[in-house]
């Protein structure tokens, strides 16, 4: 038995994405599993040394990675058009699925459906959808998708390639409530939350190579790092709005890490805002992660409030893993407002309210010990709940079960 991962992006590219399937794959073949990872060959600044190829194929931590070309675009008719191209391209590669393979779908994009389609009907594999943003729902609540009849399509869509796969895979008890809701049988829904490498990321002191090198060290830092996106655009605007409000206490500074579509025009607001206690610092490179997160005094998840329902970003349980408090910007409905209320991992505010946001920051500052408690919940959360080492065993279970399961036709 082979198990086939497709994933859109992968290392070398930046993400949350890369580093989880990378992980995985290589999780899998230390434990003798036979894997594939199905991608793309890496999109600038990423392809130093794949320019002009159109194909690849790679041997790395024990397991084979195929690359097929796609457009790059940051426009979103280009990444609809290069969803499309990726797509069309693992049906060439399903020459090589066989009988009883897995082939493991990681969406977006909701077009890989047709690949499981195809597997299962062509090759008789076991087809998983990991379902990691919720679409169309996304596109529709970001105003990307405004004409009723193609709602209406994408939403017909979506529910054909639900009924025509094995299995579903969701990463929070939010999503499985959302798929129950459009009428997926809950028998198949299985939950498995994404995971972090608690070795490599963990608590690290404040004063840091990193923190020195941006000039952190020395003062109060509320960190948003990861992708500046159209999934978290406007809070992080809010965000800029609360920091104009406390620009009279010295000591905070907003840090905002990343890059991503948005980024020039957030930019942009925060110079119109005349804002001098925010800093802009682009990507770092990997091993620098723990450093740069440990720089902060508290990390920001932001979440759009038009999207809070439909999305559990992968850095809140990387920030736990950190050993840092946690401020979730995210409605009272939605999980990321669940998990940092139930573990006591930090607090929230409401994503579109920049004084409640502001007195957020004031709050914090001035209460270490309870930061310093925040902190040592999450931690004591990551580990024991979704660390690597918990969560990818349990993949491992679910993805081959022993004979004797398989054979009763039972899920693990």
């Amino acid at each position: 038995m082979r198990i086939h991962i497709h994933t859109m992006y992968f290392l070398p590219e930046f993400g949350s994405a890369p580093i989880l399937m990378n992980e995985l794959a290589a999780d899998l073949a230390r434990r003798g599993r036979d894997v594939e990872v199905v991608t793309t060959l890496p999109r600038p600044p990423q392809n130093k040394g794949y320019e002009g190829r159109l194909f690849a194929r790679e041997t790395r931590e024990g397991f084979r990675v195929l690359r097929f070309p796609t457009n790059f675009t940051v426009h979103h008719i280009g990444r609809l058009i290069a969803w499309t191209i990726y797509t069309l391209a693992t049906w060439i590669n399903l020459v090589r699925v066989k009988r009883g393979d897995v082939v493991f779908l990681r969406l977006p994009p909701l077009q890989l459906g047709i690949t499981g389609w195809l597997a299962r009907r062509l090759r008789g594999a076991r087809v998983i959808l990991n379902v990691q943003d919720i679409h169309p729902d996304l596109s529709i609540e970001s105003g990307l998708l405004r004409n009723p009849f193609l709602i209406a399509a994408a939403q017909a869509f979506e529910k054909w390639i639900y009924g025509r796969v094995d299995e579903i895979l969701v990463i929070s008890e939010g999503f499985r409530k959302n798929l129950l809701a459009k009428g997926v049988p809950d028998g198949k829904i299985k939950i498995l939350p994404n995971w972090v490498d608690t070795d490599f990321l963990s608590p690290r002191p404040k004063a840091n190579p990193v923190a020195r090198r941006y000039g952190l060290a020395d003062r109060f830092v509320l960190m948003y790092s990861g992708t500046i996106s159209l999934s978290s655009y406007l809070t992080l605007e809010r965000i800029l709005e609360a920091a104009a409000l406390v620009r009279d206490d010295p000591a905070i500074l907003v840090a905002i890490v990343g890059d991503g579509l948005k980024k020039p025009d957030l930019a942009a607001r925060a110079k119109a805002l005349g804002l001098d206690n925010v800093v802009f610092i682009p990507f770092q490179p990997y091993p620098d992660l723990p450093d740069l997160l440990g720089a902060a005094d508290v990390l920001l998840v932001p979440l759009d409030k038009e999207k809070s329902r439909l999305s559990v970003p992968s850095k809140l349980y990387n920030f736990m893993a950190a050993g840092r408090p946690i401020l979730g910007l995210a409605t009272a409905d939605s999980e990321v407002f669940e998990i940092i209320a139930g573990t006591g991992c930090g607090v929230c505010a409401a994503p579109d309210d920049p004084e409640r946001i502001a007195a957020a920051f004031r709050r914090l500052h001035g209460d270490r010990a309870g930061r310093e408690a925040m902190a040592r919940l999450g931690r004591d959360y990551a580990e024991s709940v979704v660390s690597r080492r918990v969560v990818l065993e349990a993949y491992d279970r679910w993805l081959c079960p022993a004979p004797d399961v398989r054979a009763a036709g039972k899920r693990p």
